[in-house]
């Protein structure tokens, strides 16, 4: 049973009437959803920074950035920062500014050299050591200065019971001489944290592994050490077994490390033409265990409403930007007259409808869901993100969807990183920062244009570009990804392509894929009257890396593109099965308009997401097993460096019975 904390049935919700009602629904939302504070309003004085701020309360200047993501850029006297109030003991305590020192702990101490990992602060490492803030910077006295720096190392006096990798020095113990001998896939950092060093003390330690770190290399760990020579890898240990691998767009020196999880010095090592950089399509040796950003080749598409686990109940959160506060205290204008105006609110509401008839599908299906919709009132530059997460619980929500501006969902993935939860962006098709629960829902639009080269590829097609001389970016885009495609010349005088040039590119045993980046009718409609004349000769397909709204002009006879079976990448498609025809209907009925795209859109990632925390292991484990498909998308996602992105792409074409049809 699904369940709405908004209380709000919205049974006769109509898209153009139904706001005013919505607008005292969510905020009743707002406010029973809220828990008591877990921060501190704060004044601004005359003079203070966040710095003076954060070190006032013992907080790290990133603690009050994720409360106040406006503070980045510095604060103003008067002005209220939010603080978190539940962050140290001086804060719990309410003492003055000066704090004095916190009393050691009871029992023997020892000496912890700590790696800073990236995103780390000094409370988060004071709270992993149960020892105080102070005591961190007293014995470090160099952060005040520089502050934390990923891999440095700093020193901790600690009683609690420490796991490794980090290095405990017990008191009065006299260090003994230690070694590490070097083995496949592992680097310098790696090795540096798991000894409590940085990379910088390894080195000196071992001047030689500074140019290059070797496989059998037996390193000093401490200066008690004496130097080692390069000894032989121990017999026993498996060799590493190689495969070969060829380079895919994209992809670099750095990209290679990772996938292979070799140090660029070994990779180099095993394959050392790639000194002289790394080239599309050459072949390479990569461990048979490498984990390849790409997406999983056994991954196929599921109907996952088959597949549903109902024992156990599940809260969805949708952060969506309906902009009340504004609504309410518009004096000038009716909510008509600004649902008139307002283009991003007629959005918002289309994709809200979609997502009502996802969460009324999931009722249908008996799922037990709870569903809590908060206002993001987001921006392109602000929003209430921050404030909502700090205010309300998450620590139970199974899954987030929204805000919808990329900046905007990445504060939301950052704050609700802690509890793992995913944040699904639902609109955004950029890349943006990786995290690890952050699932971009929309296919980056290189994303879409490499769907479409790496079906051209692997039908072995002879790849033509002709490229108007304003489409300066997708010419380089194409030279520098995909060096083989023949680029054809635009005559100077008229402004298009020959015949003769563009036969001269053909190849009469493959079929020739013709791709037109341009927007200019004159040279759409001369492009299409060549590959016509030439498609007598020759096998001719024309192909656009995005949908060419040109295509559509009058003057561009349709059965010229269904003679050229005109090919084009889309993150959406038409549907005319009977599961689309139903939700045409039932979103007819419920609004008396058929559903716009986003309308559609809001009832596919939503409902994808719903049947997917209904599945065995969750959303996110489901998301690593099993593509989907709902609506007019495709869901298909894949982990690239830490962040999730949705890969599904339809390629679609115009066939000769005048219908659009999915290319295989």
């Amino acid at each position: 049973m699904v369940k709405f904390v908004t209380t709000c049935s919205l049974k006769k919700y109509h898209m153009k009437h139904f706001f005013i009602g919505l607008c005292s629904t969510l905020l009743v939302s707002v406010s029973a959803y809220s828990q008591a504070k877990n921060y501190k309003e704060h004044k601004v004085t005359k003079g203070e920074t966040v710095y003076s701020i954060a070190k006032k309360y013992s907080v790290a200047p990133e603690d009050i950035y994720r409360l106040n993501p406006d503070a980045k850029n510095g604060v103003n006297e008067n002005a209220v920062v939010l603080v978190p109030s539940n962050v140290g003991q001086a804060v719990k305590n309410n003492l003055a500014t000066t704090v004095k020192e916190a009393p050691k702990p009871a029992g023997k101490e020892v000496k912890v050299y700590h790696v800073v990992e990236p995103k780390e602060t000094v409370f988060s490492i004071a709270r992993k050591y149960d020892v105080s803030v102070e005591s961190i910077n007293k014995n470090n006295p160099d952060l005040a200065k520089d502050g934390l720096k990923n891999g440095s190392t700093i020193i901790v006096f600690t009683s609690k019971k420490v796991e490794k990798p980090a290095t405990v020095v017990k008191s009065n113990v006299a260090s003994t001489p230690k070694y590490h001998m070097v083995e496949a896939k592992e680097t310098k950092f790696g090795i540096a944290k798991k000894y409590g060093l940085s990379v910088e003390e390894l080195e000196t330690l071992n001047p030689e592994i500074k140019e290059n770190l070797e496989i059998g290399q037996n390193l000093r760990l401490n200066k008690n050490t004496p130097a080692a020579a390069k000894i032989q890898a121990v017999v026993s240990k498996p060799a590493v077994q190689y495969m070969d691998y060829q380079v895919q767009p994209k992809e670099t020196l750095y990209s290679l490390t990772k996938s292979s999880g070799l140090s660029q010095e070994q990779l180099l090592a095993a394959n050392p033409e790639l000194a002289n950089g790394v080239k599309i399509g050459m072949t390479i040796k990569m461990p048979s265990t490498s984990k390849f950003n790409q997406i999983n080749p056994n991954k196929v598409q599921s109907d996952i409403v088959k597949t549903l686990n109902k024992q156990e109940g599940k809260e969805l959160v949708l952060l969506l930007p309906f902009h009340l506060d504004k609504i309410e205290s518009d004096s000038t204008n009716t909510v008509q007259e600004r649902l008139k105006k307002d283009k991003f609110l007629n959005m918002t509401l289309d994709f809200y409808a979609g997502a009502l008839i996802a969460i009324d599908s999931a009722k249908t299906l008996g799922l037990p869901l709870t569903v809590k919709i908060l206002d993001s009132e987001e921006s392109k530059n602000s929003s209430a993100v921050a404030s909502l997460i700090t205010k309300n619980d998450f620590s139970k929500t199974d899954a987030v969807i929204g805000p919808f501006f990329q900046n905007h969902v990445e504060t939301a993935a950052s704050l609700l990183e802690k509890y793992n939860t995913p944040v699904i962006s639902p609109l955004s098709n950029e890349r943006g920062k990786p995290y690890s629960n952050l699932f971009q829902a929309m296919p980056n639009s290189l994303d879409v244009k490499r769907k479409m080269f790496d079906f051209m590829i692997s039908k072995g097609g002879n790849i033509i570009a002709i490229i108007d001389p304003k489409k300066g970016s997708s010419k380089q885009f194409i030279t520098e990804n995909y060096p083989s495609v023949k680029i054809a010349e635009i005559s100077a005088d008229k402004g298009v392509p020959t015949l003769e040039n563009v036969k001269s590119l053909m190849d009469k045993t493959k079929l020739n894929y013709v791709i037109l980046e341009s927007e200019k009718t004159g040279m759409v409609l001369s492009t299409c009257n060549i590959l016509v004349t030439a498609s007598s000769e020759y096998q001719v397909q024309l192909v656009t890396l995005e949908k060419n709204e040109t295509l559509d002009f009058e003057e561009i006879p349709l059965s010229k593109l269904t003679r050229l079976k005109l090919l084009y990448p889309s993150v959406s498609r038409d549907n005319e099965t009977p599961e689309a025809e139903i939700f045409a209907k039932v979103f007819k009925k419920k609004n008396n308009i058929f559903p716009n795209r986003f309308a559609t859109r809001g009832f596919d990632v939503t409902f994808d997401v719903i049947l997917r925390l209904f599945q065995d292991g969750g959303y996110k484990e489901s998301v690593n097993e099993k593509a989907s498909e709902q609506i007019e998308s495709k869901f298909n996602y894949a982990n690239i460096d830490g962040g999730y992105y949705n890969k599904g792409v339809y390629l679609l074409f115009y066939d000769q019975d005048l219908t659009l049809k999915e290319a295989n």
